[in-house]
């Protein structure tokens, strides 16, 4: 079970390590009042994207990952010997040091999601573990080295072979980097990068708002704001419905940065990712640099290897959509430099994310589906209206009910402040960044509102997409609030929208530190126990199987959470929610492929059906708890392609794979 020491000491080692890199190199691109903030965002970045290839041809193991981290440390050090280029007054404000102990605790709230709570014997968990189920390739990486393997599926008619993992897991691959030198699990180091995420998320958008409004009373605005949530609650309270059904769709995720941040932090940290590149592209419309281009290249390609919807198509959006007022905004006789520059960049940064690209692209050919990504409403109304008037009315009901509720607190006031901060209410320099941030705000608002993506049975896009526009919101009021003429009414629709939004900030928070007491939570508890049997009998490299129901009712919706977050080894199918994911399959198999591991589990299975899953889905190690059907009437019992190799009277049967045996000996 994953340990809270650990988990923090995972923490502190991310703030230390990645801040001090970030801070090394944003002295000398960003102004002096960004720097620090955004250090934390631009160390993480620099330093997962440069070392993810690297140890593609050096090997990922603990000395490797310890030598680099040592190296970086060191040039980090070495470069404070170089004085910074000065980008802005001397006097420019910086961000109030208590402010960021305010983000630190703010950034507990996402962080507790993910902990195990003891209670009673046994151990409960909240909500947002669901999403962090993909624990299990950061225990890959860790054990097999990347390039990852697919630690889901085996994949049909290759038996024991390791497929390639198709995901965008470069924060999984920083949270490896993490375990491996420190000797922690891939749980524990999950838990200390998502608080890091959110904390630096929160840094960088303090920054944002400190030097925008020259006031570092911004700063503990920004904190305010992005503990703002939805007004389900307060309205639930007033109409009987959380859902707010069926006037309402049923809620999928749409959610503010506070939500989000517990349940998806490799799509936050993404988003942090492409507000920083504006920025810098931004810079680059000043000063074109070497070292800026190197550093927008490493940061563009660590946003989209963080997240393909959020650092690919919502950052391409609004980088088309920004590119003539950043062109306009440099200087006649250098436009053409700057519009060179941009291009060798955006060729560097699809060379670096090729081997993302590519891995997307064969998922898309193996699943039979020529368009992952279609041209859709986002659903707002409910049942209460026809589909047909749905259709229709989804169109406005996005932008005058969907995101006013989502975002109380800063839709209406961010947007009325965006649009003041373009007009003028900011210097040049500043002006320049706030265009790209409102285009970058604006593309995410509208790929969530007309795209949806078609490869699981949310649209992710829609979901995560938005969450770039979120930050930006969230810094576009703070700086209204303490810098902006008439700015009253700015003020009076934030702090309104946060005061309702309170009650779903506790519901949620209560939520995250509490989790929910199940049944099934007694058995987790003895799950270790469990796993720690599994793996005397599967090597490093091995794949198990176990029922991919077992212990189904510890999450919102039926995942192998014991086998994800305690197994330490590979499935060849964990199931059909982890599947959508990650297996390359089309829709039909991978739900014949679910209903036949569920059948072998649960008692029904055929003697072919067994033979199938040592000699096509290659599970070299199968485990059996009571809970399954197959305890009582075990059709591996007489299966020539396995033997028994240890039970504990009612607690577990583990078989091992015939020829994997007679190999052994």
């Amino acid at each position: 079970m994953a340990s809270l020491v650990n988990a923090v000491l995972c923490a502190v080692v991310a703030v230390v390590f990645w801040s001090l890199i970030g801070y090394a190199l944003a002295r000398h691109v960003l102004p002096r009042a960004l720097a620090p903030g955004a250090a934390p965002v631009l160390g993480w970045a620099v330093h997962s994207a440069a070392t993810l290839p690297l140890f593609f041809l050096t090997g990922f193991s603990p000395a490797a990952v310890a030598s680099v981290a040592a190296v970086c440390v060191a040039a980090a050090a070495g470069s404070f010997a170089w004085r910074p280029i000065k980008h802005d007054a001397t006097d420019a404000p910086t961000v109030p040091v208590w402010t960021y102990a305010a983000a630190g605790l703010l950034a507990l709230a996402p962080a507790a999601a993910i902990l195990p709570k003891l209670s009673h014997g046994a151990v409960d968990l909240a909500d947002p573990i669901f999403d962090h189920a993909k624990i299990a390739i950061i225990d890959a990486m860790m054990r097999q080295g990347v390039p990852p393997v697919d630690p889901v599926f085996a994949g049909p008619g290759v038996a024991g072979a390791s497929g390639g993992l198709v995901y965008y897991y470069l924060w999984h691959f920083s949270a490896a980097q993490l375990a491996l030198p420190l000797g922690v699990s891939g749980w524990e180091a999950d838990i200390g990068l998502t608080w890091f995420t959110a904390f630096a998320s929160l840094s960088l958008m303090t920054a944002l708002a400190v030097w925008l409004s020259r006031t570092p009373a911004a700063a503990i605005w920004v904190v305010a704001l992005a503990a703002a949530t939805s007004l389900r609650a307060g309205l639930g309270y007033v109409f009987g419905s959380y859902e707010l059904i069926p006037f309402l769709a049923y809620p999928t995720g749409f959610a503010g940065w506070l939500f989000q941040a517990a349940w998806v932090p490799q799509h936050l940290m993404a988003a942090c990712c492409v507000v920083l590149a504006m920025l810098l592209i931004a810079r680059c419309a000043e000063r074109p640099r070497l070292i800026v281009l190197a550093i927008l290249v490493l940061t563009a390609a660590a946003g989209f290897e963080s997240s393909t919807y959020v650092g690919g198509v919502t950052f391409a959006l609004a980088a088309v959509a920004a590119a003539p007022f950043f062109v306009t905004a440099v200087e006649p006789g250098r436009r053409l430099r700057f519009a060179a520059a941009i291009g060798c960049a955006a060729v560097l940064v699809a060379c670096l994310a090729a081997p993302f690209i590519i891995a997307q692209v064969a998922m898309t050919a193996a699943r039979h589906d020529p368009t992952p990504i279609v041209l859709r409403p986002f659903p707002v109304l409910g049942e209460l209206f026809s589909v047909r008037l749905r259709r229709i009315l989804d169109l406005p009901a996005y932008w005058l009910i969907e995101l006013p509720i989502e975002f109380p607190a800063t839709f209406l006031s961010g947007v009325m402040a965006l649009w003041l901060l373009c007009k003028g209410a900011v210097e040049r320099q500043a002006k320049i960044v706030v265009t790209g941030l409102a285009c970058l705000a604006g593309a995410g608002l509208t790929a969530s509102w007309l795209l949806a993506s078609t490869l699981g049975d949310n649209n992710d896009l829609a979901l995560r997409a938005v969450l770039p526009a979120a930050m930006v919101l969230i810094v576009a009021t703070a700086v209204a609030i303490v810098s902006l003429p008439r700015r009253s009414l700015i003020t009076i629709a934030a702090v309104a929208g946060l005061i309702v939004s309170l009650p779903d900030t506790a519901k949620m928070i209560r939520s995250n530190i509490a989790g929910h007491a199940v049944p099934d939570g007694k058995l987790f508890a003895q799950a270790p126990e469990l796993w720690a049997a599994v793996r005397r009998y599967a090597g490093a490299t091995a794949r198990v199987a176990n029922n991919p129901l077992y212990l189904k009712d510890l999450t919102p919706w039926p995942a192998n959470m014991s086998w994800a977050l305690l197994a330490d080894r590979n499935s060849c199918f964990a199931g059909r929610e982890l599947a959508l994911a990650f297996a390359p399959l089309p829709a039909a198999r991978r739900e014949a492929i679910n209903q036949q591991f569920i059948q072998v589990f649960a008692g029904r299975g055929t003697p072919d059906d067994v033979g199938d899953l040592a000699g096509v889905y290659g599970c070299d190690v199968v485990v059996l708890v009571p809970q399954d059907g197959a305890w009582a009437n075990d059709p591996f019992a007489a299966s020539p392609d396995y033997r028994l190799a240890e039970v504990r009277a009612g607690r577990w049967k583990i078989y091992v794979r015939a020829a994997v045996a007679k190999n052994d000996k």
